[in-house]
């Protein structure tokens, strides 16, 4: 079947389609998922898509590993709840849907400065001078309580600004109920993924690609490289920006925590479990982390040490993240052999499920007898009554993480043979097409 199958210029049917399902699910998600809890992840759902996506801008199409991308979006947070507030206070008569566009533009303005200097490096000392204008800013959040407000942080209130306008006061558009925010925050993350992506398609955009790739060439055919890495820092910064002046409204308070290292490397670790290299892998990193946050966060105290274990186990077996993961196994739909494998993709889930289950067993123990040795020594996990201090219950954990790890071996051993078969095959099959 030809590339161009579905392409009917000027109209590309394929992905006419996937992004009318992109705008249908942020329409009805909340539709189906009809709890408060349920919007405010979506919310934040959003506002982490948008971030993301302006992250993988520097990572995946510039090469540029950034330790303090948190910079830009948290001061667009700031500039934006003083926006709010100075809109409550009727000294600036501007919509508060349009607050998270000051952002952006605040952004703008810091990367228009920081960047010229951020950008003259690349690679590892590109990485390095990130890192120290994050912890700076980081710094002067303590520093300036006038601006930043100390370790209690701004706040402000999205209703007592009302929108403006005649349509939206006769829709009674206050931004208080967490569904009017949400369907705002989806307009904002419908058209910043879309001119994300528009700008993956523009020279500019291709010669980041190129200056990723290969930056001497770049300079020999006479472009500017640092320039091009600097273009792309201050879009990327306005994006960042934008998400920022959404989660202030989202949230009504921002904090010094916004700006600081860990921020910064939460976005770096979930755009590569979601997938660098792809366009729409941050969008799956950016789920994966609000999940993480709000639900792994609840359930366990321990959630980041799962979380860490889950990246190494990422970067060992599959670099490419969650989205190389569904491309590959696409491929081999496209060719027909998906079907001969979902025994083995059974047996690999059912084996590692026993592993990690004796696994996070023992870390509970752990975590149980470290932070609440006062209630006692018995748990309850994965519906059983556990004694942190019995050889028994430490037995019967290490029995079926190691019997689940021994077995998930022989099968991923045996799912490698069938991939390689396949794979062989797909190979085959592509000169036997592009044969004359």
């Amino acid at each position: 079947m030809s590339k161009n199958f579905y392409e009917f210029k000027p109209f590309n049917v394929g992905r006419w389609v996937v992004w009318s399902l992109f705008a249908l699910v942020l329409l009805l998600a909340p539709a189906v998922f009809t709890s408060g809890l349920s919007h405010t992840m979506l919310s934040q759902m959003g506002i982490a898509i948008i971030v993301c996506l302006s992250y993988n801008i520097l990572l995946g199409q510039g090469g540029m590993l950034s330790f303090g991308h948190a910079v830009y979006s948290g001061l667009g947070s700031f500039l934006a709840i003083h926006t709010l507030n100075m809109v409550s206070k009727g000294s600036l008569p501007i919509p508060v849907s349009l607050i998270p566009i000051v952002g952006g533009l605040s952004s703008v303005a810091f990367a228009l400065v920081l960047g010229w200097v951020t950008t003259k490096k690349a690679a590892t000392p590109f990485a390095m001078i990130t890192l120290g204008i994050g912890e700076l800013v980081w710094a002067s959040s303590l520093m300036f309580p006038e601006f930043f407000g100390g370790e209690g942080g701004v706040s402000g209130n999205r209703v007592t600004g009302a929108e403006a306008g005649g349509i939206a006061k006769a829709l009674g558009i206050t931004f208080g109920p967490q569904i009017q925010l949400y369907y705002l925050i989806a307009i904002y993350t419908f058209v910043c993924t879309a001119l994300m992506y528009a700008f993956t398609r523009t020279p500019l955009g291709r010669m980041l690609n190129a200056v990723r790739d290969n930056p001497e060439r770049v300079e020999f055919v006479g472009y500017d490289t640092q320039k091009v890495r600097y273009f792309a820092f201050v879009i990327a910064a306005f994006f960042a920006g934008v998400s920022g002046g959404l989660a202030a409204l989202n949230f009504e308070i921002v904090t010094s925590e916004v700006v600081g290292g860990p921020r910064s490397g939460a976005y770096l670790l979930f755009t590569f479990l979601g997938g660098a290299t792809f366009f729409f892998g941050p969008i799956i990193g950016a789920i994966l982390m609000v999940l993480a946050f709000v639900l792994l966060s609840e359930f366990t105290k321990a959630w980041l040490l799962y979380l860490g274990l889950v990246f190494l186990f990422m970067v060992m077996y599959a670099p490419g993240g969650v989205a190389s993961l569904i491309m590959m196994n696409l491929r081999v739909a496209a060719f027909g052999k998906l079907k001969q494998l979902w025994v083995s993709y059974l047996a690999l889930a059912v084996t590692a499920l026993i592993a990690l289950a004796g696994a996070a067993t023992m870390i509970e123990m752990v975590y149980h007898l470290q932070l609440n040795e006062v209630l006692g020594s018995n748990l309850q996990f994965l519906g059983a009554t556990l004694n942190a201090k019995s050889i028994n219950s430490w037995f019967g954990a290490g029995f079926v993480m190691a019997t689940g790890l021994f077995l998930f071996e022989i099968t991923r051993r045996q799912f490698l043979k069938e991939w390689s078969v396949i794979q062989e095959y797909i190979e085959k099959e592509i000169k036997r097409r592009e044969a004359p």
